[in-house]
Parts: structure tokens; C-alpha cells; sequence
């Protein structure tokens, strides 16, 4: 499957340019033969926006989740994005995967918040693997500080993810991150991480972009720079099994030795 990266911190406080943003990129993935087109953390709204981000907090089956189902159905390809989740009081920092025929697949709430900004404005989550399947393949969702927790990742590796989506809003001066922990988070957990960025400065935030995705070798399948970019790479899941074959580490595990983690 091919899937499309757009890294772009789109309109901040504007769900309607956003959506018009994600329509088009859509459309360019579509072309390029994408299956699946993923979105940075908060996308729809904009990241720093204050107190705007509960003003524009929808419900997981709101107006703009029609929206998207809509551009991914008429585009042909799913659609991963992320945004404010209204629930009762309560908002949640998510993402939520919508199908190329507008079904909503799963919808993920960040569990690990980021400094006193996120603590602020979010609630955090309690399910720590959410998955659907998708063309074959086994999708998992975090948001952004969840993949830098390695018991996240290896959660999902013993679930059985084969691509685990990673929205997020990597600040400076983070960028080490995308730079380095990915590419070892999908070797150490033979699995392919798409890391999907913002770009420019928001507020007090300056994203460093580097959006990538990365296979179970730890080598980068494609990585944007540090602007507004659509990059694109293809998940093999025949080169994933052989992978997973010739690396031990999951199987290798000693369960009975890591209590003390907990």
C-alpha cells in the first residue's frame, strides 16, 4: 500500500481552510497512487490556538468527520487526521482513520500529554492500542509524545500492528526524534511507523517538520524536509513477514524478567 505523508500545519483556527488543504492533498496522493493519506497532530484546528482548541472541538462523528469521509471516498483513499475530540465535557487530543469508502475505522485519544500546554487544554486517553485493518494490513494510531514511550510501541508490535500512524507536532528542538527514535522504533518493533509533522512556528512552538516513514530495517522509506511537503512510500508487507522472520526480537522476549518496568 501507498501511503501519502502531508506535512503542513495547514490554516491554525480554521477548519474550513484546513479541509480545503486536505481535499487537494488528497487529491495529489490519489494521483500518485496512494491508498492512505495521513495528516500532522490537530490538523484539522491548528495546534497552538488556545482556547479555540475546545471552541472547535467536534465529536468523533461530527460535521467535519462527514467532511473527511467525504473527500476520502470521492478521493478513493483512507484517510488518517488528526484533531480536538469533543465528549461531553471532556476533549481529547486524536486521530481518527476513516476508510476510502467513508467508513470510520478507529479513533485514537493521545494517552501521554505534552508539557502544560497539552495538560491544559486535553484529557488524556486510557486505551492504549486502538487498531483497524486495512487493505491487508493492520493499522495502529499514537499521536506524537506516545511513540517516544517504547512500551507504546512494543504494545502494538505484540498486538500485531503492521503500520503504526503517528500524527504529531515535533518542536524544536526535538527534531533528534524524527531524526532517530523512528527509524529504531519500527526496527526494535519490525514494523513500518509513519511520522507525520507540522512545519513552521505556531505561537510559542516552532515544528521542525521531518516528516517520515520508515520501515523494519530502521531505514527511512521517504523523509521531508522542513516545509510544506506531500511524500510518498509504499508498505511491503511481503518484505515486513521476511523481516520479522530474520529478526528475533519479539520472539526473544523474556516477559518474566520485566516486572520491574511496571
Amino acid at each position: 500500500m501507498r501511503s501519502a505523508l502531508l506535512q503542513s500545519s495547514g490554516r491554525p483556527g480554521s477548519t474550513v481552510e484546513n479541509l480545503k488543504v486536505l481535499d487537494e492533498a488528497a487529491g495529489r496522493a490519489a494521483a500518485a497512487g496512494a491508498g492512505l493519506l495521513v495528516t500532522p497532530e490537530m490538523f484539522l484546528t491548528g495546534y497552538a490556538i488556545g482556547d479555540d482548541i475546545a471552541r472547535l472541538a467536534e465529536p468523533a462523528d461530527g460535521d467535519c468527520a462527514d467532511a473527511i469521509a467525504e473527500i476520502a471516498t470521492r478521493h478513493g483513499l483512507a484517510v488518517v487526521y488528526g484533531y480536538p475530540e469533543r465528549d461531553g465535557d471532556a476533549v481529547f487530543n486524536s486521530a481518527q482513520l476513516i476508510s476510502a469508502d467513508g467508513t470510520r475505522l478507529a479513533n485514537y485519544r493521545k494517552t501521554h500529554l505534552f508539557g502544560c500546554f497539552e495538560r491544559d487544554h486535553f484529557t488524556p486517553g486510557e486505551q492504549q492500542v486502538v487498531q483497524a485493518e486495512l487493505d491487508g494490513l493492520r493499522v495502529g494510531l499514537l499521536i506524537c509524545y506516545d511513540v517516544e514511550f517504547p512500551e507504546n510501541v512494543r504494545a502494538h508490535a505484540l498486538a500485531g500492528t503492521d503500520l503504526l500512524v503517528v500524527p504529531t507536532a515535533q518542536m524544536h528542538p526535538f527534531q533528534f526524534v524524527a531524526e532517530s527514535m523512528i527509524p529504531v522504533r519500527a526496527f526494535e518493533n519490525q514494523m513500518y511507523v509513519a511520522y507525520v509533522n507540522r512545519v513552521g512556528r505556531e505561537g510559542e512552538f516552532e515544528f521542525v517538520g521531518l516528516s517520515t516513514l520508515a520501515g523494519p530495517d530502521g531505514v527511512a522509506r521517504t523523509r521531508a524536509g522542513r516545509g510544506d511537503e506531500l511524500v510518498l512510500a509504499d508498505i511491503d508487507p511481503v518484505f515486513l513477514a521476511a523481516s520479522r522472520e530474520a529478526n528475533p526480537y519479539l520472539t526473544d522476549r523474556r516477559p518474566g524478567l520485566y516486572g520491574s518496568l511496571v
